[in-house]
């Protein structure tokens, strides 16, 4: 609508330059917000969706360049909103428009003022698209990290499968009862009693030992992802960050729950040498498939981290900045104008520089 509207004005040059641009990158967001990707939805999306926004997101900085002074003063604050939430406080183009913006929300903009709103939102549009990108990369690593540690999970279980004796979690606890020829070994799959006093343990061992080991570790990590779901916030990012580092637990339950089990199967942790029972096994296979969390907890708060920095409002250098635009409005109750301290708002000083 907003181009129609520009269109319907006298043309000139620049402005069909500009008319044109706009319109090329209406057609590329309407193009990837119609594209259909079947089964790559998941993976290509969200990508589209991002193309979409970042194409209207131009087509809005050439709109700025095309509209009346009037209409661009209007705009001001909106801008200005913007650059303060995505450009730092030390930005010069920031600390420029906050300057500025007094005059500018009044109706006295000098010829320069609106190429500065321009080169300032198309700077906190391009930041924005950098921390979407930020969070797309970091979606896309935890996704082949599960993938990766997933191979890994299903490598182990398949080696077991064929090979159960090179990487037996069979514990030998105690001699069976009655007769003292007689002993207990204990699998994650099945218990034996009364075998011979001179019977290798990881001769015992099943082919689907250490796949019940690893099943048993994603039902502790499945319990950790339950638990963590209440720190879970949602996001208006196109990625779903909680999702790829939710899911990541999973597999490393399993590979964590198989490690654990391992290392009591070794003497590694004192007092837990032998495992009376295979119930006991398949407890402390959750027990470590939970304890997965302990690692995955930093890539949770890196996740929520890196979202949080997603359009998050920074300090302002220039406190006025809010109150200039109520006392150009009107609104606020505060004092009018000074038109004698000229037409800039003065910058504030540090707090340790102010005299007492």
């Amino acid at each position: 609508m907003q181009l129609k509207r520009q269109e319907a004005k006298p043309p000139s040059a620049d402005r069909k330059a500009l008319l044109q641009g706009m319109e090329s990158h209406l057609d590329k967001a309407h193009a990837a917000a119609d594209e259909t990707f079947g089964w790559r939805r998941l993976w290509s999306g969200s990508t589209a969706q991002e193309g979409v926004w970042s194409n209207l997101r131009s087509a809005d900085v050439l709109l700025l360049q095309l509209v009346s002074d009037r209409e661009a003063a209007g705009r001001a604050s909106e801008v200005m909103a913007l650059v303060k939430r995505h450009l730092g406080k030390d930005d010069p183009q920031r600390v420029r428009l906050a300057q500025r913006i007094r005059p500018i929300v009044s109706g006295e903009m000098a010829p320069t003022d609106r190429e500065l709103m321009v080169r300032a939102l198309d700077s906190a549009y391009t930041t924005l698209d950098a921390e979407l990108a930020r969070v797309r990369s970091l979606r896309n690593i935890l996704w082949t990290a599960t993938f990766v540690v997933l191979l890994g999970v299903a490598g182990l279980a398949v080696y077991g499968w064929f090979y159960p004796k090179s990487l037996s979690l069979c514990f030998a606890p105690k001699l069976g009862p009655g007769s003292g020829e007689g002993m207990d070994i204990v699998c994650p799959s099945r218990d034996f009693h009364r075998m011979p006093a001179d019977t290798v343990p990881s001769s015992l061992a099943e082919p689907k030992d250490i796949l019940t080991v690893e099943v048993a570790g994603l039902a502790g990590a499945a319990f950790t992802v339950i638990a963590s779901l209440r720190h879970i916030r949602g996001t208006s990012a196109p990625y779903m960050l909680p999702l790829a580092s939710a899911v990541l637990k999973f597999p490393t339950g399993a590979l964590s729950a198989f490690l654990g089990v391992l290392l009591i199967r070794g003497a590694f942790v004192p007092g837990l040498s032998d495992l009376d029972s295979r119930a006991q096994v398949l407890a402390w296979a959750a027990v470590f498939g939970a304890a997965q969390h302990l690692v995955t907890r930093l890539v949770d708060d890196r996740a929520q981290m890196t979202l949080a920095e997603v359009g998050k409002p920074t300090d302002s250098v220039v406190d006025p900045e809010n109150a200039a635009v109520m006392e150009a409005t009107g609104d606020g109750g505060g004092e009018k104008t000074d038109r004698s301290q000229g037409p800039e708002a003065p910058v504030e000083q540090p707090e340790g520089s102010r005299p007492r």
